[in-house]
């Protein structure tokens, strides 16, 4: 990763962030294809990671606290599997007004404010999540689809 992307996902919004790989894109001359799903997958993750960012609970899938958004952090949240548990932990904690399902310590959870889930909600509808049924899944070449994506992404940053 360059010291550009660090800067990047450090302070930048998401239009900035989004911005940037568009711009990657077209420098790269990337097939149509992927670069028509780059961005929404971005924007998408990126929906709920900067306003984590700026209240300073971020966390890894893992759902450990993490001090800033790095590209690699970001790229941790690429997996479509990854994306989905971002949703019902986010969904979950905008039900009980804290902050769920994560290691971040009990006072900083209780600091939760709701996150909008629209974006978010909207892509995984259209790939197809289940988003009534955490554990209800979705099909594979959905799955499989956004590794490919997300190797672009790995490619940009």
């Amino acid at each position: 990763m360059n010291k550009e992307s660090y800067a990047l996902f450090k302070s930048a919004d998401i239009e900035d962030i989004l911005s940037v790989l568009e711009s990657e894109l077209k420098t790269r001359n990337e097939s149509p294809f992927w670069a028509d799903k780059v961005l929404p997958f971005s924007e998408a993750i990126l929906s709920i990671l900067i306003p984590l960012r700026e209240v300073g609970m971020l966390f890894n899938p893992e759902g450990k606290a993490v001090d800033e958004l790095t590209p690699e952090l970001f790229l941790e949240w690429n997996n479509f599997v990854s994306l989905k548990t971002l949703a019902f932990t986010i969904q979950k904690s905008n039900e009980a007004g804290e902050m769920l399902r994560t290691k971040l310590d009990s006072s900083t959870c209780k600091e939760y404010k709701n996150i909008d889930l629209k974006i978010l909600g909207d892509y995984l509808a259209r790939y197809t999540v289940n988003l009534e049924g955490e554990n209800l899944d979705f099909p594979i070449a959905h799955y499989n689809l956004h590794q490919g994506v997300s190797n672009v992404i790995k490619s940009l940053l």
